[in-house]
């Protein structure tokens, strides 16, 4: 038997049949979680889970809005974008309202055995503390966009969709859509042009 369409699993929803968020949320969460994790590079696994069971929440609630004029997946994906904004508000002013104790670096290992160390196929240290800072780089340029170029940006790239679609779900014109996404994409470069500039300068002489 064929798996159940997203027209039938929300119909299903709407009739208050609980098994139909279960699938619906099977279907969907490891998309918002990839598309969270690629599009907010700072996001911990943990950071991805909140904002996912967020934007299942917010989709429950507002379920009765949803027309079908866009497809689920892309509704999802809006909602997504829109609670990862708010999450990096949050933890923006809560950063600015005190810091967060500090974990000690100098564990040692219990007992007089050596710690065990396998062999790994990671990259490098160095090759791994470059891409993360370039990774860094860009969430934090992402984070000082405004949010209506955040959501253009993350639901194009992130979200691989097309300029159709993000110009049903935002009801623009798909040409619109890509005269608006090439200026956020160049106050991006000009973000990211700023924040280079600025670490290279390294901190002021004492």
């Amino acid at each position: 038997m064929s798996d159940p369409t997203d027209q039938e699993l929300i119909a299903r929803c709407r009739q208050g049949d609980a098994s139909g968020w279960d699938a619906l949320f099977n279907r969907y969460y490891s998309p918002l979680a990839r598309f969270l994790l690629q599009s907010a590079s700072d996001f911990t696994a943990e950071d991805v889970e909140e904002v996912c069971q967020e934007t299942f929440l917010t989709a429950i609630q507002r379920l009765e809005s949803f027309r079908g004029q866009s497809q689920l997946r892309t509704w999802l994906f809006r909602i997504a974008a829109n609670k990862a904004g708010d999450f990096r508000d949050r933890r923006l002013a809560a950063k600015r309202g005190g810091g967060q104790a500090a974990l000690p670096l100098d564990l040692e290992p219990a007992g007089d055995s050596a710690p065990v160390d396998p062999p790994s196929n990671e990259p490098p240290p160095d090759v791994r503390l470059i891409r993360s800072e370039l990774a860094a780089l860009v969430g934090q340029s992402l984070a000082r966009l405004r949010r209506d170029c955040c959501e253009l940006i993350d639901l194009r790239y992130f979200g691989d969709l097309s300029y159709e679609e993000i110009a049903r779900e935002l009801d623009l014109n798909p040409k619109t859509v890509s005269s608006r996404l090439s200026r956020c994409l160049d106050r991006l470069e000009i973000l990211i042009r700023k924040e280079l500039a600025r670490e290279k300068s390294g901190p002021f002489p004492v």
